[in-house]
């Protein structure tokens, strides 16, 4: 239907009705919409494997016991 079509319908149909017919025929409308799949497409899923190696450069040159080591030692020093 094309936008002057959509127009006509409204102007000669929808216009004369009460508030509050055409409210009822805006929700009527929304559901059918939302319920024939009108509604946005669902985001797809994503794996948490693509995650992999993610971010790997900042810890180049970095020796993973001693990083812990130290967290630990500041986790000592902190007050309580």
């Amino acid at each position: 239907m094309s936008t002057s079509q959509a127009a006509q319908l409204y102007e000669t149909h929808i216009k004369p009705l009460p508030a509050k017919e055409q409210l009822e025929l805006l929700a009527l409308i929304a559901q059918a919409l939302a319920t024939e799949g009108m509604a946005p497409a669902a985001k797809p899923r994503h794996s948490l494997l693509e995650l992999d190696g993610l971010g790997k450069e900042i810890w180049e040159g970095i020796d993973a016991q001693e990083y812990v080591n130290a967290l630990r030692d500041e986790w000592d020093e902190r007050p309580t």
